[in-house]
């Protein structure tokens, strides 16, 4: 390896370490937000179905413009410029909440989270993936790993804050670090760096039709069976981040601060599945690692139904956060297997804005079984969810990798 060639890996590497801390920052966030909804309902005086709702405009939201923003991010450059504004879209609306006294406000705010978080998957995950386009599996684990750390560390920081602020002083404090992360992405992304960008060649142009390329997509199946499959992923996900901080307050009577202990235990276990995951499935292959993680899941989530109130309730929590966060890597790195470059971005916001209609609908119909049946009725259903999930994967064609090549020395 020549020196300039070392150089631009080294500095590949450390723009890797980069994004990962940005990404972190966009699951503090909401991370934060699920610790907090116990005490926001309370307050507001919500039904579950209005707290899983506040979930579901969010997601429906980001459902709604994740396409679109992949094919923005496509068609235009500045990837640190969209990072940034992903980050700071993001916390600003959560900051607004601290304010809020009214249900409708909290939707509004649900609503532009689900607008701004979409920029940061289209532009961070392609990016990454065309610079290691044989670690994508190692690099998209790597990526994910912050999503785990801000969702692992945020409810732990947050129920230690609740010891001595409010709820709403806690979403003021909380996203002043996230603003101060964007300033330093954007100042760092600031100029084209090398690898950030397609060539002209690649890149979608203004002429391309939006329909054209969204249709390539849904002739894609591998694109297609990927992203229904992770859309009842993303139901499991979100519903058990919306009611199980809702189960352990109101059914186990845990503190602020236990609970997040708990979701700290969960997230960390996924922390450390991460890494695994993606090393094993560039060489053993996505399917066999993404099935066997969601039958896993499959099962822990039966055995947490079943312990009901017991302390075996919060060991399945942690065992269920090793199988369910450690494929969120290795799905992203198989669909952009099966995407050509310059579609990177779209494809990725397919891919979201499918998770987005499930994690939209999941803490809604989560609500409204757990007003009817009760809370713990809530995990039977996401069992069957990641069943299903786990179909669409079982019939997943594996396609030809397409491959992009490593960033040449300027």
């Amino acid at each position: 390896m020549t020196t300039a060639t070392a150089e631009i890996t080294r500095k590949s590497f450390l723009d890797v370490w980069l994004i990962t801390i940005g990404h972190a920052f966009t699951h503090w966030y909401p991370a934060t937000f699920s610790l907090l909804i116990p005490l926001i309902g309370n307050e507001l005086g919500l039904s579950y179905a209005q707290i899983g709702s506040i979930l579901t405009v969010q997601f429906a939201a980001g459902a709604i413009s994740n396409v679109p923003g992949g094919l923005v991010v496509d068609s235009v450059g500045r990837k640190g410029l969209l990072m940034a504004i992903s980050l700071g879209w993001v916390g600003i609306p959560y900051l607004l909440m601290g304010f809020a006294d009214a249900y409708w406000v909290m939707l509004a705010c649900a609503a532009l989270v689900g607008i701004g978080n979409n920029l940061w998957h289209p532009t961070a995950i392609p990016l990454l993936g065309s610079r290691f386009p044989t670690r994508r599996g190692l690099v998209m684990s790597i990526h994910s790993m912050g999503g785990n750390v801000g969702d692992a560390l945020a409810p732990l920081a947050a129920g230690a804050l609740l010891t001595l602020l409010s709820w709403r002083q806690v979403m003021e404090v909380n996203v002043i670090p996230g603003l101060l992360m964007a300033v330093f992405l954007l100042v760092h992304f600031g100029r084209p760096q090398p690898g950030d960008e397609l060539t002209p060649a690649k890149r979608a142009t203004p002429r391309a039709s939006a329909l054209e390329v969204f249709g390539t997509l849904l002739r894609n199946r591998t694109v297609t069976m990927l992203s229904i499959g992770s859309a009842f992923r993303t139901m499991t996900q979100m519903s058990l981040l919306t009611f199980l901080p809702v189960y352990l307050a109101h059914e186990l009577d845990y503190p602020p601060f236990w609970i997040g202990l708990c979701l700290f235990a969960l997230q960390a276990a996924g922390f450390a599945a991460a890494p695994i995951a993606g090393y094993l499935s560039d060489r053993m292959g996505r399917r066999q690692i993404i099935m066997s993680s969601m039958a896993m899941t499959a099962v822990v989530l039966l055995f947490m139904a079943l312990a009901g109130r017991s302390p075996l309730f919060v060991f399945f929590v942690a065992v269920l956060g090793f199988f369910l966060f450690a494929i969120r890597a290795v799905l992203q790195a198989w669909l952009l297997d099966a995407t050509p470059p310059e579609m990177g971005g779209t494809s990725i916001g397919f891919l979201f804005g499918m998770q987005a209609i499930g994690a939209a609908i999941g803490p809604l119909v989560s609500g409204l079984i757990a007003d009817r049946y009760g809370l713990i009725a809530t995990f039977y259903f996401l069992a069957v969810t990641i069943i299903v999930a786990n179909v669409f994967t079982f019939f997943t064609p594996i396609p030809a990798r397409h491959e992009a090549t490593e960033p040449a020395t300027p």
